[in-house]
């Protein structure tokens, strides 16, 4: 009987990579917490992930960026993607304005970031297990 992986880990190996991108998009968020007109940006975790789980994701026809010079910004390759999909990322919305137009709130960043490391190392966790299980089973433990 074959085994598969797809159906033992379940959405935890594309949750892990969510994860992953989330830490990093927060993490660009907290470097830019100085920046004037920076504005934060974050994916819907929840939605991107039952998309995925339920093989919903699907690349969007959207315009494409047109350059007139060769140092102009590359679109050849998206930022984040999951499933070979670009996702989309979102604007934050701050609680309070800033002076300086930027919409990074530190401690909430910094929080959201904790949780997502949370998050992750609970997924890591299943995953660990699951897989100590397989090779149990294939051992005829």
């Amino acid at each position: 009987m074959a085994v598969s992986f797809d159906k033992a880990f379940g959405v935890h190996d594309d949750a892990l990579k969510l994860r992953t991108m989330r830490a990093e998009i927060l993490a660009h968020n907290l470097a830019n917490a100085d920046t004037p007109g920076f504005k934060a940006r974050d994916i819907d975790f929840r939605t991107t992930l039952q998309q995925a789980a339920e093989g919903r994701l699907q690349a969007s026809a959207g315009l494409a960026l047109q350059t007139s010079h060769a140092r102009h910004l590359s679109t050849d390759k998206p930022a984040y993607t999951l499933q070979g999909v670009p996702l989309e990322l979102k604007y934050r919305q701050p609680s309070q304005a800033s002076m300086d137009d930027n919409t990074v709130e530190t401690e909430q960043e910094l929080a959201r970031f904790a949780r997502n490391a949370g998050d992750f190392q609970a997924s890591m966790t299943f995953l660990s297990s699951r897989i100590r299980g397989l090779l149990g089973a294939i051992k005829g433990e």
